[in-house]
């Protein structure tokens, strides 16, 4: 058979294949999540999980379906941070990482993300007195200790202890929950 005798191959179904922006909107808090998950710092998440969306653009990979490109994504986000962390010549633990790694993929295809934000909602919901406005002043305005020590009559130690014991009780409830 000559290539003139082959039937053309089929184009690709532009209507079914996400664009780079729509797979950014999809999987970027995913990918950030992992990332903090993994052991990077919040800026460190921030940069990591742009490489690896320009990676992903990069690759001339094909989407087939979302899980496929999930696990993609996941792979080039843990390579990313193996390799700043080599850059920063700091010792890295790949079998943390792994393991790390595993419990993420396991939590995210048992009940995805969506079950967790349901119960931190619902948890966060059964909060009252000083340990709610603590958490909402911190997580939704986005105060430092110092402020809501000053909000709620408080010392900024007596805050920090307050928070810990707070994210104590909805991770627990959430665990329970999900």
């Amino acid at each position: 058979m000559t290539a003139l005798s082959q039937a053309p191959d089929a184009p690709p179904d532009t209507e079914s294949t996400p664009t780079l922006a729509a797979l950014v909107r999809e999987h970027q808090s995913g990918v950030w999540r992992l990332l903090r998950c993994l052991g990077a710092d919040a800026a460190e998440a921030d940069d990591l999980t742009q490489e690896t969306f320009l990676a992903l653009a990069r690759s001339g990979f094909r989407h087939e379906s979302p899980p496929q490109t999930a696990a993609y994504l996941r792979t080039t986000a843990r390579n990313q941070l193996l390799m700043l962390r080599r850059r920063q010549k700091r010792q890295v633990s790949t079998v943390a990482i792994d393991a790390a790694q595993a419990v993420w993929a396991e939590r995210v295809e048992q009940s995805g993300w969506q079950a967790f934000a349901d119960a931190l909602r619902a948890c966060t919901e059964k909060l009252e007195g000083r340990a709610r406005q603590a958490i909402d002043l911190a997580y939704q305005d986005g105060l430092g200790r110092d402020q809501i020590a000053d909000q709620l009559g408080m010392k900024a130690d007596g805050v920090k202890t307050l928070l810990r014991r707070t994210r104590t009780v909805l991770r627990e409830c959430i665990e329970r929950s999900v």
